[in-house]
């Protein structure tokens, strides 16, 4: 059937050819938007102005010498009334044209005997012919992979869909204020790097041609950034795609936006206060509440946050502390809550595993998860008092983590300990090991300034929409179809 559409709707496009129109021009012209025209309607009917409008045909009722159609852009929709006596080529127009075209019109605003806000139009001329009917119109777009694979159809037929996207915006358009009205700098990075850093991931690879050298599609924006600060930046951050090259679930995208930011002179505790208001203000501007819906569950962002000791938490849950934890009964552990722990992780992956499967899911409300074994976060600088931690926070909630900071390490002798630990865990093949970097620890060694960093991404806003990551992008990807 839709090759058959495809057809007709191509014999219409020669047919418009064939009486000398250009179905694709490359002027238009619009006086006013269809939600700025109805806005100022009572004025428009008054007046009896002229006004040029464009859009897209959603619907058309043929009524012989009268056609209807229902014009729509991004601002709104509104009626269109074509008369075969005010119409030149009507009966061309009338043959030709199909819902999905683009259409430019002049006219007048009228109200119809039914009430219904109208334009009389005078002139019509068609900006794109459509070739494809819109989904939406013959058999729906119900499937979830299509909408995805072809989201410019979801966004076309939901206009929840659109609103989704405008409040992404708004989103990070708040971060950027906020992060602006602080005296953050926002600066750009690589994308391409030669050592992959800031993340424990494992990253896509690429080859520059003009270098002649293998190069690693960026896992974080922490690495670029502290150069920075050593380079006498004191506040900065960046907006931009990290990639990695992990599996996809519904928290969980190959490439993704990211913002961190970085803050010399501040330190965890510091930025726990900065980061709680912060996400406060830009969770209301974007959404115009504290308290969202996650799965049925009221959450509410507005209270204060309570701060969750991460060792004090596994050891209440597990009966193990984590940082005085061997291999060995953290594998066990593992196993007898049914984990399914592969042999050969290390004592880092254990513990992150346990505390994945059962802490994790159990931190719905918001609140900062502080102080890790020193295990899972080789970046981030020793507890004074208890060197086997680390001074790190993490904004967990609806049972995922939603932002991670820290006090940064700045000792070049103790972060390269700490690399090499990581190289001997690659070595035993882990992938998502951090690599050793020459190039940042040389410019440690030339001193950075103590400092606290903070990442989030848009995981956050996927949460706010109650949704799958996946589905708050335009275009993920998706396997090639067959």
């Amino acid at each position: 059937m839709i090759d058959e559409i495809i057809s007709e709707r191509k014999r219409k496009l020669e047919h418009l050819k064939e009486h000398g129109i250009d179905p694709y021009p490359v002027e238009s012209k619009r006086t006013s938007t269809i939600g700025s025209f109805l806005d100022a309607f009572p004025s428009n009917l008054k007046s009896g102005k002229k006004a040029f409008l464009v859009g897209r045909i959603r619907g058309l009722r043929d009524q012989g010498k009268i056609l209807f159609i229902d014009l729509e852009d991004a601002f709104g929709r509104i009626q269109v009334i074509l008369k075969k006596d005010d119409i030149k080529d009507f009966d061309l127009f009338k043959k030709t044209l199909d819902i999905g075209d683009f259409i430019q019109i002049s006219g007048k605003a009228l109200i119809t005997k039914s009430g219904q806000k109208s334009v009389a139009a005078y002139t019509v001329k068609i900006l794109s012919k459509s070739l494809r009917p819109i989904p939406g119109e013959f058999y729906g777009i119900e499937n979830t992979e299509l909408k995805l694979r072809q989201r410019y159809l979801d966004s076309l037929l939901n206009k929840d869909v659109r609103e989704m996207f405008s409040k992404k915006t708004a989103f990070w358009k708040s971060v950027r204020k906020y992060l602006d009205n602080d005296g953050f700098l926002e600066v750009e990075t690589p994308v391409l790097e030669m050592t992959p850093g800031g993340a424990d991931a494992e990253p896509f690879s690429t080859h520059y041609n003009a270098l002649d050298e293998d190069y690693y599609l960026r896992i974080s924006l922490e690495i670029a950034l502290k150069k920075m600060l050593v380079g006498g930046f004191e506040k900065i951050y960046e907006v931009g795609r990290i990639f990695r090259n992990e599996g996809i679930d519904a928290e969980h995208l190959q490439d993704y936006t990211q913002c961190e930011f970085y803050w010399a002179y501040s330190d965890y505790e510091e930025l726990m206060k900065f980061v709680e208001k912060f996400f406060k203000k830009v969770i209301k501007e974007t959404v115009g509440t504290l308290t969202t819906e996650w799965r049925g569950t009221k959450i509410n962002w507005s209270k204060k946050w309570k701060v969750i000791d991460y060792c004090a938490e596994f050891k209440k849950k597990t009966g193990i502390d984590p940082v005085a934890a061997s291999v060995e009964q953290l594998y066990k552990k593992a196993t007898e809550l049914k984990l399914s722990p592969e042999r050969g992780l290390n004592k880092g992956r254990l513990i992150d595993l346990i505390y994945k499967k059962t802490i994790r899911p159990e931190l719905i409300q918001p609140s900062f998860l502080i102080n890790p074994p020193a295990e899972l976060v080789p970046l981030a600088k020793r507890m004074p008092n208890n060197p086997g931690a680390v001074e790190r926070m993490q904004v967990v909630a609806c049972g995922t983590e939603l932002g991670n900071g820290f006090s940064e390490a700045n000792d070049p002798i103790d972060q390269r300990a700490r690399f090499e630990e990581q190289m001997k865990l690659r070595d035993k093949g882990d992938k998502e090991a951090q690599r050793l970097d020459e190039e940042f620890l040389e410019a440690l060694e030339y001193g950075m300034p103590p400092a606290a960093g903070f990442g989030f991404s848009e995981r956050l806003f996927a949460i706010l929409m109650d949704k799958p990551i996946r589905e708050i992008v335009f275009f993920p990807a998706m396997k090639r179809q067959k």
